[in-house]
């Protein structure tokens, strides 16, 4: 048995910390993987907000969550057309401070114009919104792609921006693959306060 990949080491971080009910966000929707991980932890009386500048992407994402819709298993779910570095202005004040995950995947949507990417501005902007939103013990995970162009300067930003964390407002992971250097990885961030 391997180690996990990057993106179920995410899950499975979100997964300890996400209970049914729970408020949750993606902030990257992209083809919906992690909106769909959301919305089956947090069940019917959870909320998922799903963030992606591109209307395919929240396409996507709407039909990979199709059968939970048939099957009376969706939460309340919003598909926001915004950039990432909005949310903390879309989620509703009722949530603000009770956010219990939220996942970024950073890099470009799979299968769509790779030329629209994450910015590492307005990711720092929206990892530090995150810390505003998040309850006490809440966590965001952030998938990172060096491999492409653009993806190695935004995950040395965001790896930069968690170091840089007080360690009595958060604590920051990471899990990675040393022998690959443009090998996706994911850094995590726990809220302590």
């Amino acid at each position: 048995m391997g180690f996990l990949s990057v993106l179920s080491m995410a899950h499975k971080w979100i997964a300890e910390r996400t209970l049914p009910g729970d408020t949750v966000i993606d902030a990257t929707a992209g083809g919906g993987v992690d909106t769909l991980a959301l919305a089956e932890l947090v069940g019917p009386k959870g909320r998922v907000y799903a963030f992606d500048i591109q209307q395919s992407a929240l396409d996507r994402t709407h039909e990979r969550l199709a059968p939970l819709a048939e099957s009376s298993r969706l939460p309340d779910v919003q598909l926001l057309l915004q950039d990432h570095a909005t949310m903390s202005g879309a989620v509703e004040p009722v949530d603000r401070g009770h956010i219990a995950a939220i996942m970024f995947n950073l890099g470009y949507l799979p299968g769509g114009d790779e030329s629209v990417i994450t910015q590492p501005k307005t990711t720092i902007d929206a990892l530090q919104a995150s810390l505003t939103l998040l309850r006490a013990g809440g966590i965001v995970t952030c998938v990172l792609y060096p491999g492409h162009p653009g993806g190695e300067q935004e995950a040395a930003a965001v790896e930069d921006w968690a170091a840089g964390l007080p360690q009595n407002i958060a604590q920051a992971v990471i899990y990675r693959q040393l022998q690959r250097k443009t090998a996706p990885y994911v850094i995590s961030i726990e809220k302590r306060r």
